[in-house]
């Protein structure tokens, strides 16, 4: 599958799943921009490498997530850097957990903003560029919580399941033209973040690591494996393709079966 001749943004991208996703995009030949709120020599680094292994042009564009007018001069950027936007990977997010009477009320705005007006915002600067050059994919990393809840979570939830709705809404207002836009929802997925965890959880529970992997983090995840970023790159690449014009709309969960339970 090529995306060659294709530019894809994906926000929250200098780690984790974000920056899976765009190595996986720059591997199948697409222009890639990738993105966080920091502006360091090492992020411009992590530019320069991707593009070096893959032969494609990356570039690193900072911008604060949680601010409306960044999130939409992020991708006016990119279409300035390389000619357009044709992929929009709404990738960016933090957590936070807390019992809804002690959730701090900055934490909540905060995740609001990063995790689901983000996305509105690029994909609103997205859309008309998208149009212009006659084809285009949103694509959302939402959740397994984007279907589900779990207590402690209450603005992560609630984001992830806006996320869904938003996709639904953007789906139907581009139906009709060569733009499509779904969410992914991952499972957990074992990413930096989650294996700096690992030991610090193994000693809270008096644990070895494949134990505290199976019974406490995996606990609902019925297929006890993480999910991994090359996966979720595959599932990206796949809804980019000429064979996912007609998914639109819909939910594809990475999660090891945890929205079947």
């Amino acid at each position: 599958m090529s995306l060659t001749g294709k530019t894809a943004v994906v926000t929250g991208s200098n780690s984790g799943i974000g920056l899976g996703i765009a190595e996986c995009l720059a591997a199948r030949g697409a222009r890639v921009v990738i993105n966080s709120f920091s502006d360091s020599d090492e992020d411009h680094a992590l530019a320069e490498k991707i593009a070096k292994e893959h032969g494609v042009d990356v570039a690193y564009i900072q911008a604060d997530m949680s601010k409306g007018d960044q999130c939409r001069a992020l991708v006016t950027k990119a279409e300035a850097k390389f000619g357009g936007v044709d992929i929009l990977v709404n990738n960016a997010g933090i957590q936070h957990v807390a019992p809804i009477e002690d959730f701090p009320v900055a934490k909540w705005d905060a995740i609001i903003a990063i995790n689901m007006s983000s996305a509105f915002h690029t994909t609103a600067a997205a859309l008309p560029i998208m149009r212009k050059g006659g084809w285009g994919r949103v694509i959302n990393i939402a959740s397994a919580h984007g279907l589900t809840a779990s207590p402690y979570k209450g603005a992560y939830v609630t984001a992830k399941h806006g996320v869904v709705g938003f996709t639904k809404v953007t789906a139907l207002e581009t139906a009709r033209e060569p733009i499509t836009c779904n969410a992914i929802c991952p499972g957990y997925v074992l990413t930096p973040l989650v294996e700096a965890q690992i030991p610090d959880t193994m000693k809270q529970y008096g644990m070895g690591r494949e134990e505290v992997i199976e019974k406490v983090l995996l606990e609902r995840q019925p297929s006890k494996e993480f999910a991994t970023v090359e996966q979720l790159g595959g599932t990206v690449a796949f809804l980019c393709s000429e064979d996912a014009a007609q998914i639109t709309g819909t939910t594809i969960s990475v999660d090891g079966g945890w929205t079947a339970l």
